[in-house]
Formats: structure tokens, C-alpha cells, sequence
């Protein structure tokens, strides 16, 4: 009975760091990160398309975001979504363009960060 107790611990523990050490792929994150935000979320296509027929105006281009380490690559982009909701606030906006994400090893330990870079757009 002990062995199964010391089996089932490790099998644990390995799905633990697996969840804590594993990224996403660009379509994950670009059909999670709308779910999680406040803000209307614009693809770049759309951004181009809406910013030429004057429905949507970019505020401020080119915006950078560390977003807090989390727990899991999830927490990480919840995260990095209320750093973009409280940006496009502050920008007087209501939407936002993901230009480019990247997650930076910050330590030796191999911890990482999620970086965000994104435009913030006041649309109609």
C-alpha cells in the first residue's frame, strides 16, 4: 500500500511541474488570452481593417507589459490580461491589438515571465 501511496505522490508531482513548465502554442494563446480580458480584443488584421475604415483609433502603439509570474502558463496569461485591461483604461481606450508575446527565463532556477506587447485602440 505504501509503494502505490509513494507512486501515486510522484506521478503527482511530475504532472505538477509538467503544468508549471510547459508554454503554449501561438493559438493558444491568441484563443485564450480574448477569454480573459475585458477589453474587445482585435487580431492585427482586424486592427489594420478598423483602424482604416476610422471605427478604431490606436491610442498608444508599441506597449510592453510584464505580466506577473503565475502559478501555471494560465496564470501567467490571466495575469498578463489585467496588466492589458488596466493599460487600455488608463489609455482611455476599450480594445487592444496582440502584437507579440514571449516568455524570458528570469532566473537560474528556470522560472520564466511572460512579456506582452500590444497596442491599445479606443474603437466605436
Amino acid at each position: 500500500m505504501e509503494l502505490k501511496n509513494i507512486f501515486v505522490a510522484a506521478l503527482f508531482f511530475l504532472v505538477f511541474l509538467t503544468s508549471c513548465t510547459s508554454s503554449m502554442t501561438p493559438s493558444q494563446v491568441n484563443n485564450t488570452l480574448p477569454t480573459l480580458t475585458e477589453s474587445m480584443y482585435y487580431n492585427q488584421t482586424q486592427a489594420s481593417a478598423a483602424t482604416k475604415n476610422n471605427t478604431c483609433k490606436i491610442l498608444v502603439k508599441g506597449r510592453t507589459y510584464a505580466a506577473p509570474i503565475g502559478f501555471t502558463v494560465k496564470n501567467d496569461l490571466k495575469n498578463a490580461a489585467k496588466g492589458i485591461d488596466e493599460w487600455v483604461e488608463l489609455d482611455g481606450g476599450n480594445a487592444y491589438v496582440l502584437v507579440n508575446y514571449k516568455w524570458l527565463t528570469v532566473n537560474d532556477d528556470g522560472a520564466t515571465q511572460l512579456y506582452i506587447d500590444f497596442n491599445t485602440m479606443k474603437c466605436e
